[in-house]
């Protein structure tokens, strides 16, 4: 989908109030310490993809999804009370797996030994000449 400033704003108005209900306005213990990454509203803002992370690994993760479908329709109710938008988006909450990605590419690159680092740095200082 191509982000439009528009959408872009409205994506981070979702992604900001439903991490502030989430803090603030639901106390179900299965949503303890989740941390809402993003948000991706459709063209015709009818549906919200809410991208969520967590502690705890992959067990944790069916718990966190449980529970935000339970309270899915008081964090829409309540998010259509904080944005300003004719009709309120269906939320869909999906685990954002690209903080794990990124944890293991990090992992994975610590493991590269350095005769490989030098020689991939010398590849490139070689290139940098010309």
């Amino acid at each position: 989908m191509k982000q439009t400033p528009r959408t872009r704003k409205v994506n981070e108005m979702v992604r900001e109030a439903v991490a502030i209900i989430l803090s603030e306005e639901v106390a179900d213990p299965r949503l303890e310490l989740v941390t809402v990454t993003s948000a991706e509203v459709s063209p015709d803002l009818s549906v919200a993809k809410i991208f969520v992370i967590t502690h705890g690994g992959e067990e944790r993760y069916m718990e966190l999804l449980e529970g935000l479908e339970s309270a899915s329709g008081r964090i829409r109710s309540l998010l259509g009370s904080r944005i300003s938008l004719r009709f309120t988006p269906e939320l869909r909450f999906v685990i954002d797996r690209s903080v794990d990605e990124g944890m293991r590419i990090s992992e994975a690159l610590k493991d590269v030994p350095p005769t490989l680092r030098e020689e991939r740095e010398g590849e490139t200082d070689a290139g940098t000449d010309e």
